[in-house]
C-alpha cells in the first residue's frame, strides 16, 4: 500500500494469541491515583480464591503507596476491594500493543510492530465495600457535583461590566421626542387652516406626518381640525391619507381647459 494512506500494512505477532487476558473495570478514583503513582512502586495486590465447586473470588487490595498519593482537601479511598467475574461469550475481543523499534516519537513509523496479546476470556468489575470510608468519599462526591458552576460573589469595588444601565438610549430619544411633541405651542385655528389650505393646493392626499412636519402642531389638535376640514379614507388607493372635504376644494384648472373654453366662446 501506499505510504501516503495511514493504514498501511505491518506485521502482527501472533504469538500470544490464545493467551487469555482480563478486562477489569476501576472505579475513576482507582485509576486517578494509580495514573498518578510512579511506574516502580507497588500499587495493589490480587489475591483470588477458589474453592471446589464454586467460582474463584477475586479481590483487591490497594498498597500503601497508592493510599498515600492524596491531595489536600481529598477523602481517603477504600482500601480493599471484590471483583465481580463474569465471562465473555457472546462477543470476540483482544488486546493489541505496537512497539517502535528504537524510537520514542508519537508519530507511528511505517516500521512499527503489532502485538496481539490475547483473547479476553473474562470481564472484572472493581467494586468498593460499603465501608464508612466509602461512604464519606461517595457523600464527598455528591457534595462536589451538587455545587452550582455560578455563585454569587461580592466585589470589593466597582466594575463597569457590572454597572446596570438605568435607561437605554432609544428610549430616552423616543422621550425627548415625545416631550418636545407635547411643548408645541397650538397655533390660531384659522391659522392653521390657511397652512392646511396652503399644502392642499400643492397636493391632494396627505398622510398625518406629513401634515404634523408642515403645520408643527401637536398631532391631537391637527386631528380635531382635520375632521372639520378633510375626509379620511379607509380604501385604496389613497388609504390612511387625508383629502380636503368637496366644499373646500379650489384647486387650479389646467391650462388645456382654459383654452379649450375660449375656443368655445
Amino acid at each position: 500500500m501506499s505510504k501516503d494512506n495511514p493504514h498501511f500494512d505491518r506485521d502482527l505477532d501472533l504469538s500470544n494469541a490464545n493467551r487469555g487476558v482480563w478486562l477489569v473495570k476501576l472505579p475513576k478514583y482507582v485509576a486517578n491515583r494509580w495514573q498518578k503513582a510512579a511506574s516502580e512502586i507497588e500499587v495493589g495486590k490480587l489475591k483470588i480464591t477458589k474453592a471446589p465447586g464454586e467460582k474463584p473470588q477475586v479481590s483487591l487490595t490497594l498498597s500503601s503507596a497508592t493510599l498515600n498519593i492524596q491531595e489536600e482537601g481529598e477523602e481517603a479511598i477504600p482500601k480493599d476491594h471484590r471483583l465481580d467475574v463474569s465471562t465473555v461469550t457472546q462477543q470476540t475481543l483482544g488486546v493489541f500493543s505496537h512497539v517502535i523499534p528504537g524510537s520514542t516519537d508519537s508519530v507511528v513509523p511505517e516500521s512499527e510492530k503489532l502485538y496481539m496479546e490475547g483473547k479476553i476470556v473474562q470481564k472484572l468489575e472493581c467494586r468498593p465495600y460499603a465501608d464508612n470510608c466509602y461512604m464519606k468519599l461517595k457523600l464527598q462526591s455528591i457534595k462536589k457535583a451538587a455545587q452550582p458552576t455560578r455563585q454569587v460573589q461580592q466585589l470589593e469595588k466597582v466594575v463597569n461590566t457590572y454597572k446596570p444601565v438605568s435607561d437605554h438610549k432609544h428610549n430616552i430619544e423616543y422621550m425627548e421626542r415625545k416631550k418636545a411633541e407635547g411643548k408645541k405651542a397650538r397655533d390660531d385655528r384659522d391659522a392653521v387652516m390657511d397652512m392646511l389650505f396652503n399644502a392642499f393646493e400643492k397636493h391632494q392626499y396627505y398622510n398625518i406626518k406629513d401634515l404634523v412636519k408642515i403645520t408643527r402642531q401637536p398631532i391631537t389638535y391637527l386631528k380635531e381640525i382635520l375632521k372639520d376640514v378633510c375626509n379620511y379614507n379607509l380604501k385604496n388607493p389613497h388609504k390612511n391619507m387625508w383629502e380636503l372635504k368637496p366644499e373646500y376644494r379650489h384647486y387650479k384648472q389646467p391650462e388645456t381647459t382654459k383654452k379649450d373654453e375660449d375656443i368655445d366662446d
